[in-house]
């Protein structure tokens, strides 16, 4: 999530009027359960549940635990783990029969970006709201995904969000993202409120990054051992081993594991879920003790707006910044021929990613990040490939949102504020203080230039051939991981998969996984040629609204979501809940019916089609803990000429401008939780709906209208198939010149 920064260096100066310095140490952590895994005594499990109110959820009775697994130094031996991995979790139930629920893993990206922006700001079971008095508290979300699943949020890697190597007291630079330890305010000249005294994951000031894992692959490894330790102290909910449940609630959801990410999740989830079935095959085959590890029976693979591979997706930038749905042309027509340039000249980006691959194919091919050479081939790729969007960012405009100019207020910060309430960070057991991303763990993968190595496609189509269901998600507005390129990303797919097919049934866990295909129905098409035949179909998301455009065929679908920045479960919770259960079914991600995937393919036009409108700006907030994205050159100014107040987390240039919520706000906070019928949600205010508005989802019995016309998008239509043979031609010299390398 943490691609763009502002400066972080500041003039020095004075102001009398400056609070003293922040102190928000953790409480002392407890826990009601502390014990070692199952699986591994070496690994330490400690979790509670957190007090009512703490996170308020549609019902009362749904389970929550936060904690951590800790896993002690050289576990992911033979890498060169010399540190302590202390993994935060937050769970919570499905809101129905929790015992019979597919579970739902959900990771951010980043890379250094907490789970937790995902479970408060998207589409977890509740939402930090402002109350009267100035402080914050949570109230239950209508379209959170425990409508349908249990959800699991895991801060990863080591060092992201409430997870750390090593609690350390430290001073932690708001503006900067830096951590300066001894405790000792930073000589940068930023006022006393600008730095937070508190405890945190170690840093190391020389800018070293050798307490968290600076590659994916090693990301992937870690996280596989926390799910051994999860899935074993919480076997109730682990679908491979609990005692099947029959309830007619979820007769059409796979009871399996389903691992949804974002933004750098792109890399995360196709190399997360390729480890976790490799691990699968080696119990099956001996390789590694089937008594002292699980399978994780993997159902589904989601990823929302992804960065999946710079090769494909990065030479779109150009192409969507000056002409996009929206009829935005956020640079000149010349800007984005001399960013094409920086894609296909010599010696530029796509040119420098194929050296890169090459490297790491000779010499780093497990992904450890360890050959220095190849490192620095690959981080210079990366740095030459981010030429490409100089000409956009140099226009103002956010690159999660093409609609605003920086800054941006979405989505809003108040959840940070809330997490370091030292109630809150009491109720959840948290040892450190919340921070929303590291620049450590960023610049560990920028060093080894994880995100140009590539294979995510590559994992995505094996992971398609052994029946898992592979959903590509895309906010239509996003820059930085734009809907061109997500398509163009799912076409690649398909065409890995010549001579695979979608199979009848999909049974990732067994032992014989691989033989999925053996069930096919008589003569099926493969995806490389069924896939991009299949037409684009409305997303019906309610008897009134189309929220997208999906081309699906057997278990591989791409959704373009209208109307949706980068954050697309923030921007449009309803379409995005309901293409994620409709993912989890397995059914017609159009309109949810359920259907037979291994015939089973979207009717439509060939393209999606749709123009958009582009709203109003939203009002700015300047959040002090996400002062770099939410707050404006003349905050910044003001601040240096000693202006300003600072009221519940919000710096305001005026103090006569700093406002409260004008109607009563009831929200739970924790010991004090509120009937979720005291909320003032639409649902919750409608005697006898309670239960049914806050549960299941929608099937289409028609289509709708949708709200914009088409006409208008023949000139862009014309443009993006110019711009797919010239890719596609590049593509295939680039991938040529790999493989032959």
């Amino acid at each position: 999530m943490d691609f763009f920064k502002l400066p972080t260096t500041l003039a020095a100066f004075a102001a009398s009027f400056i609070l003293a310095a922040n102190a928000q140490y953790p409480p002392p952590a407890s826990y009601q359960n502390i014990l070692t895994s199952p699986l591994d005594s070496n690994i330490t499990v400690a979790y509670k549940q957190p007090d009512a109110g703490t996170c308020t959820t549609a019902f009362s009775t749904q389970k929550q635990y936060t904690g951590y697994i800790g896993i002690p130094p050289y576990t992911l031996a033979p890498i060169q783990q010399n540190y302590s991995i202390n993994t935060f979790f937050w769970f919570v139930e499905a809101r129905q029969v929790p015992e019979a629920a597919p579970l739902t893993i959900w990771l951010n990206g980043g890379p250094g970006s907490s789970s937790m922006v995902g479970l408060f700001t998207e589409n977890g079971p509740c939402e930090v709201v402002q109350v009267n008095d100035g402080s914050y508290g949570t109230q239950y979300r209508m379209w959170g995904w425990d409508r349908s699943s249990n959800m699991l949020y895991i801060d990863q890697p080591n060092q992201v969000g409430f997870s750390y190597d090593s609690a350390t007291n430290a001073s932690y630079d708001m503006l900067a993202g830096e951590i300066f330890e001894p405790s000792t305010a930073p000589d940068s000249g930023l006022p006393d409120f600008m730095c937070l005294n508190g405890t945190f994951a170690t840093a190391d000031t020389n800018g070293d990054t050798d307490a968290t894992a600076n590659t994916t692959e090693i990301a992937a490894q870690a996280t596989w051992h926390f799910l051994q330790t999860w899935l074993a102290a919480f076997p109730q909910y682990n679908p491979a081993t609990r005692t099947n449940v029959t309830s007619s609630t979820y007769t059409s959801l796979e009871a399996g594991v389903n691992l949804f990410t974002e933004s750098y999740g792109g890399k995360y989830g196709p190399v997360f879920a390729n480890y976790f079935m490799q691990q699968n095959e080696l119990r099956d085959n001996g390789s590694i003790p089937s008594n002292s590890t699980l399978a994780i029976k993997l159902e589904a693979v989601g990823i929302m707006n992804g960065l999946v591979d710079d090769l494909v997706q990065d030479a779109y930038f150009p192409y969507f910044a000056y002409n996009n749905t929206y009829g935005i042309q956020a640079i000149s027509q010349t800007s984005e021929l001399n960013a094409i340039q920086d894609y296909t000249g010599a010696d530029q980006c796509l040119d420098q990613i194929v050296n890169c691959r090459a490297a790491v194919n000779a010499t780093d091919p497990e992904g450890y990040g360890d050959v220095m050479a190849t490192n620095n081939i690959c981080e210079q790729a990366q740095m030459t490939c981010a030429n490409i969007s100089a000409f956009y960012y140099a226009e103002g405009f956010d690159p999660y949102d093409i609609r605003q100019q920086l800054p941006s207020p979405d989505p809003p910060a108040a959840y940070q504020e809330y997490l370091n309430n030292a109630s809150v960070l009491a109720a959840i057991g948290a040892k450190v203080n919340y921070t929303e991303s590291s620049t450590y763990v960023q610049a560990g993968f920028i060093s080894t230039g994880d995100t140009i190595r590539g294979g995510a496609i590559e994992d995505l189509a094996y992971l398609l051939s052994l029946g898992i269901r592979v959903a590509l998600i895309y906010g239509d507005a996003d820059y930085i991981c734009n809907w061109f390129g997500g398509e163009a990303v799912s076409l690649a797919i398909a065409a890995q998969l010549q001579n695979y097919t979608s199979p009848t049934t999909t049974n990732a866990a067994t032992s014989d996984s691989t033989s999925a295909f053996a069930t096919s129905c008589a003569n099926p098409a493969s995806y490389a040629t069924a896939f991009p035949a299949a037409g684009y179909a409305d997303i019906v998301v309610n008897a009134s609204y189309v929220g997208g455009a999906v081309r699906q065929y057997g278990n591989l679908s791409f959704s373009r979501i209208y109307d949706s920045g980068h954050f697309v479960p923030y921007f449009q919770p309803e379409t995005a809940f309901t293409v994620f259960t409709r993912v989890l079914q397995g059914a017609d991600i159009s309109t949810g019916d359920i259907v037979d995937l291994s015939t089973f393919g979207t009717t439509g036009p060939s393209n999606s089609t749709h123009t958009n409108s582009a709203p109003a700006a939203p009002s700015q907030t300047c959040w002090l803990r996400s002062f770099n994205a939410t707050c404006s050159n003349d905050d910044l100014d003001a601040m240096l000429a000693g202006k300003g107040v600072v009221a519940n987390g919000i710096y305001y240039q005026d103090e006569g401008s700093v406002s409260l919520p004008s109607s009563s706000v009831t929200a739970g906070v924790p010991g004090q939780p509120v009937s979720t019928s005291r909320l003032g949600s639409g649902a919750a205010s409608m005697p006898g709906s309670y239960s049914t508005e806050l549960t299941g989802v929608y099937t289409a019995t028609n289509t709708p209208t949708p709200s914009h016309s088409s006409a208008a998008s023949e000139a862009l239509l014309a443009s993006r198939m110019l711009v797919a043979p010239v890719v596609a031609v590049l593509l295939g010299v680039a991938i040529g010149v790999f493989i032959m390398l």
